[in-house]
C-alpha cells in the first residue's frame, strides 16, 4: 500500500513538472491594475527616454486613480542612488522588496522595482514564484507611488539609503538597469523567488560596476537583511552604526506627511 501511494504521488509530481516546464512567459494576460503597463525605454546619447512611468494616485490601497508619464532622464544630471527596501513583516525581516531610486540635479527622482507579475486575482506566493506562475516585470515610477503606496498605503516599514557611488557609477548603474527593463519589455521571462527576483536584478547591475563582487547568499535569498550587507561593505553613505541608520532612514513617517505633496521625495529625505 506504501509503495502505491509513493508511487502515484511520484506520477503527479512529473506530470506538475512537465506542465510547469511546457509554460511560457507571456506579456499577453489579464494583469492587476498596477502591474497592467510595461514601461517602454529608449536612449539618445546622455538621455534616457521613458514611457509609462508609473504615477497611480491613492485614496486607499484598492481606491486609486491610475497614472502613467513620459519623462526624459538625462544621465550627466544624475546625483545620487537610493537603496529601498521593505520588509513585509515588522517581526522578521527575512521576506522583503528591495528595489532602487535615482536622485537627478534637475530635480527628478525616479524609483526602479522588480516584481513579480500578478494575474488579476492573485496573489503572491514565494513557492509559486519557484514555479514559473509568475512573469517578471520592472515597474518604473514616481516616488511618491512606488514608494508611498507601500510606506502608507501598505504600512510596510520602509528604508531609503543613500549609496556610495561616483557619478559615473550611478550612471552605469542606471543605464544598465534602464537596458535591462528594455529586454524584459521586448521577451518575456519568468520570475523566480530564488534565481531571478528583486535582488538578482539590483546584484547584477551592482557587481558589474563594483570594484569587488558581492556574493549570492542569505542576504540575497532574505533581502530584509541586504542592508546589512550593504552596510557591511560600505555601500551604504553612513557613519551610523547598523541600527541607528535604520532608525535614520525609515520614510514612513515622513511619507504619511507628505503623502499628497509634490515635493513628496525631496520631504522623506529631510
Amino acid at each position: 500500500m506504501l509503495w502505491t501511494v509513493l508511487g502515484v504521488l511520484l506520477v503527479l509530481l512529473v506530470v506538475g513538472l512537465a506542465a510547469v516546464s511546457r509554460r511560457r512567459p507571456s506579456h499577453e494576460r489579464a494583469w492587476v491594475a498596477g502591474q497592467a503597463v510595461l514601461p517602454r525605454v529608449s536612449f539618445a546619447g546622455n538621455r534616457v527616454h521613458v514611457q509609462n512611468v508609473r504615477d497611480f494616485t491613492y485614496r486607499t490601497k484598492d481606491d486609486f486613480t491610475p497614472g502613467y508619464h513620459d519623462r526624459t532622464y538625462d544621465l550627466e544630471r544624475l546625483e545620487r542612488v537610493w537603496f529601498g527596501l521593505a520588509p513585509f513583516n515588522r517581526d522578521w525581516r527575512g521576506p522583503a522588496h528591495a528595489f532602487l531610486s535615482f536622485q537627478f540635479s534637475d530635480g527628478q527622482y525616479v524609483s526602479v522595482s522588480v516584481e513579480a507579475r500578478r494575474q488579476e486575482g492573485e496573489k503572491y506566493s514565494l513557492w509559486k514564484g519557484a514555479l514559473r506562475q509568475y512573469e517578471l516585470i520592472y515597474v518604473i515610477g514616481e516616488e511618491r507611488d512606488l514608494v508611498g503606496v507601500r510606506a502608507v498605503m501598505n504600512n510596510h516599514p520602509v528604508y531609503l539609503y543613500p549609496m556610495r557611488a561616483t557619478p559615473r557609477q550611478a550612471q552605469a548603474l542606471f543605464t544598465g538597469m534602464m537596458r535591462r527593463a528594455r529586454q524584459v519589455e521586448r521577451r518575456p521571462e519568468f520570475y523566480n523567488t530564488f534565481t531571478n527576483n528583486c535582488t538578482t536584478n539590483i546584484l547584477d547591475p551592482v557587481n558589474a560596476i563594483a570594484e569587488k563582487d558581492i556574493p549570492f547568499g542569505l542576504e540575497i535569498l532574505l533581502p530584509g537583511y541586504s542592508d546589512r550587507l550593504a552596510h557591511e561593505r560600505g555601500l551604504i553613505d553612513t557613519d551610523l552604526p547598523l541600527d541607528e541608520a535604520r532608525k535614520r532612514f525609515q520614510v514612513n513617517d515622513r511619507a504619511r506627511a507628505a503623502f499628497a505633496a509634490p515635493d513628496f521625495s525631496a520631504r522623506i529625505r529631510a
